[in-house]
């Protein structure tokens, strides 16, 4: 018992440095693509970073004293909703962006093009804003506003968002130029989708279903070569009145060409549905991320 004890603190304190240490990465790759790329181009994220940039595009004062002092209120407001170890690193991320979007201000422009520093430029954000959200942290107030007025409208966290974003991407048209505004949404898009593919991963997890006349040997292969749990589901045809038993298991992307070769080379007939799993906790999939 004594030893367990002891074992728990240095993982706690493990993870914490690890988390860190990645909440700095994200920070610095997004600052680096904000002023490497977009505020040069007059070209802004959604939420309080697009917030920011016009903030200080208006008023001449630096860009990290808005994202920094913007996003306080909502980290108070969202204390007891997120909990405490959410707000600190979300406010710990949102210093080192204020630090780092100061440091890279005085680094040269990447480009000039517009439409390639809006493309960049949103690829790169996208990518550290996933890292800081990936290890519990956040540089947008404006989510914390929309999980919490969720609550109590009758809308989604995702329409509030979007709510939030198209108001800021309307004023950024009067701020600087329309399309400017409209790279803006395109530089959004973009973020969005490298966020969700860090958060995901290359090997994102995906859930299959097959439903075959021949079962236990098609697991018996999944067991053996792709070195996969599988789990049996007991189902019955609402045609047919058959009863069968269903395969489900989890593989990564990269192994969903093996897992078809293997179910259609045994029972060519077989039904198979495939659909992504947002995240896996435990089990082989999970520890092959690691």
């Amino acid at each position: 018992m004594p030893q367990n004890t002891m074992e728990k603190p240095a993982y706690n304190f493990k993870l914490l440095i690890k988390r860190l240490l990645f909440l700095t990465l994200g920070s610095a790759i997004v600052g680096f693509g904000l002023e490497s790329f977009l505020v040069p181009n007059e070209i802004i994220d959604g939420g309080i970073v697009g917030i920011s940039i016009m903030s200080s595009y208006l008023t001449g004062l630096p860009l990290g004293l808005f994202t920094f002092c913007l996003n306080i209120p909502f980290l108070a407001l969202g204390y007891t909703v997120l909990g405490r170890k959410f707000v600190l690193f979300s406010l710990y991320s949102n210093a080192m962006l204020s630090i780092f979007v100061t440091i890279f201000h005085t680094t040269p422009n990447i480009t000039e093009n517009m439409y390639l520093a809006a493309i960049f430029g949103g690829i790169v954000v996208g990518i550290g804003c996933g890292l800081i959200l990936r290890n519990n942290g956040s540089l947008d107030g404006t989510e914390i506003v929309s999980l919490i007025v969720g609550k109590k409208l009758p809308f989604s966290t995702g329409e509030i968002v979007m709510f939030i974003n198209i108001f800021i991407f309307t004023a950024a048209a009067f701020v600087f130029e329309i399309d400017r505004a409209l790279l803006s949404i395109l530089a959004y898009f973009l973020i969005y989708r490298c966020i969700d593919l860090v958060m995901s991963g290359i090997d994102e997890a995906k859930t299959v279903m097959i439903i075959t006349s021949t079962p236990d040997e098609i697991s018996k292969v999944i067991l053996d070569e792709l070195k996969r749990g599988v789990t049996f589901i007991d189902g019955k045809g609402a045609y047919t009145g058959e009863y069968k038993k269903i395969i489900y298991c989890v593989i990564t992307r990269l192994e969903i060409t093996k897992l078809k070769e293997i179910v259609h080379e045994i029972d060519p007939k077989a039904f198979l549905a495939i659909t992504s799993a947002h995240e896996v906790e435990g089990g082989q999939v999970k520890r092959k991320h690691r």
